[in-house]
């Protein structure tokens, strides 16, 4: 079997990349929430204990777990890339002035392989140089506590690169606060030594964003890609394209989503439950506007045909067999809501009819079963505050 191979969303999986929440969620504070893409700040402590217990069923399950940290660790043996991996992420901090560039050099450099990445996580606060000095004009105008951004939403690894088949997309993200999330693919999939000869159907230099969340690799031949508040019309052309050029695939169906944080991304609204059943927020049961890309008949070109089509009939059409779609909350309108905000729409299949959950969604938890779906309840009082659910905050890397 490959390094990378997904051809499913439900078939069993056997290897998953996780990031354990860090200090990078100590970090947050009320005045900076919305610049970290948070509305509300999860509790440590109890964000590990839950995070923990996600990687205890999976293993538990037969799931291989590995962590994003050890993977950049494997792939910064190299001393010479180490440095290389300091240098750009300074750059791509934005540090303007050299004796700020030149403080936080010297402060990682002298770390550990892995101390150093999981400070490149947490952010950098000015607070932890005793010898601190405003450098800048921006320094003095505005009271920001922060030498480099913490990343908070990392531990939603679904996100900055995407298994589909045998090849990967390294993401470009939306907002600039997710930016740097992808420089540790970049070095994961450049150095590591059973990565690094992975074929990318997307490179995070491009000039338009797509995120993991908005992609759904229904078998060898489909896939699906939300157009959402997060993944560009552009981008996900080009991403088309490539993945043509590169695989078997034969459509990739683009789902056309409200440009809102409660639908920010494709998964927050619907997945795969079963080989023919799909959970889907209530809102979505309707015709959408769609679209099927198709190699075109000239050479890097595109065809593409515009639908006004069901999930249900547009799926059923595609994958050549009757879907089933569950409704997220039932069809009670608040109930469906709230439960989609608190991801009951984001469920992770580890095999056919089988799916982690958030135990909070109590009511969409309840539906599934009757349709005959065996459910993994999870505690998330805190993970859930990050907006994401399990799928978010798992990336598969093998399925059988």
């Amino acid at each position: 079997m490959k390094n990378l191979s997904v051809f499913s969303e439900v078939a069993p999986l056997k290897k998953v990349c996780l990031h354990r929440p860090g200090l990078e969620l100590e970090n947050l504070t009320p005045k900076w929430l919305n610049d970290l893409l948070f509305d509300d700040i999860p509790w440590l402590k109890k964000a590990q204990i839950e995070h923990d217990y996600l990687a205890s069923v999976l293993k538990e399950n037969g799931v291989e777990v590995v962590y994003l940290v050890d993977l950049v660790e494997e792939s910064l043996q190299n001393q010479s890339v180490k440095k290389q991996f300091i240098d750009q992420f300074i750059k791509e901090s934005n540090l303007i002035h050299h004796r700020s560039k030149e403080k936080i050099y010297t402060h990682l450099n002298q770390m550990t392989t892995r101390d150093m990445i999981l400070t490149t996580m947490a952010g950098i606060v000015k607070a932890d140089f005793q010898t601190y000095r405003k450098h800048s004009l921006k320094d003095h105008i505005r009271d920001y506590p922060f030498m480099t951004d913490p990343m908070p939403n990392l531990y939603f690894t679904r996100d900055p690169f995407s298994t589909v088949f045998n090849t990967v997309s390294l993401n470009k993200m939306y907002k600039q606060a997710r930016a740097r999330e992808t420089i540790y693919g970049e070095y994961i999939f450049k150095y590591h030594p059973e990565y690094k000869q992975t074929v990318k159907v997307y490179d995070r230099h491009e000039d338009y964003s797509i995120e993991g969340g908005d992609i759904m690799v229904l078998n060898s031949k489909v896939l699906a890609v939300g157009i959402s508040e997060r993944s560009e019309p552009d981008g996900i052309e080009k991403f088309a394209q490539n993945v043509f050029d590169n695989t078997d695939a034969e459509v990739v169906l683009a789902i056309d989503l409200p440009k809102k944080r409660s639908f920010m991304h494709l998964d927050t609204v619907l997945t795969q439950v079963d080989v023919d059943k799909f959970l889907i927020h209530h809102d979505f049961t309707g015709n959408l506007n769609v679209y099927e890309i198709y190699r075109g008949s000239r050479a890097h070109s595109l065809r593409i045909i515009p639908k006004k089509y069901s999930i249900k009939r547009l799926f059923s059409y595609h994958l050549k067999t009757k879907i089933t779609v569950i409704p997220c909350g039932g069809d009670d309108k608040i109930t469906s809501d709230r439960e989609q905000w608190n991801d009951g729409a984001n469920a992770l299949a580890i095999a056919p009819g089988v799916v982690i959950v958030y135990e909070r969604n109590q009511v969409t938890n309840q539906i599934l079963q009757e349709h005959g779906v065996k459910t993994i309840v999870i505690p998330a009082s805190e993970l859930s505050r990050g907006r994401g659910g399990p799928r978010c905050m798992s990336m598969p890397l093998i399925r059988k």
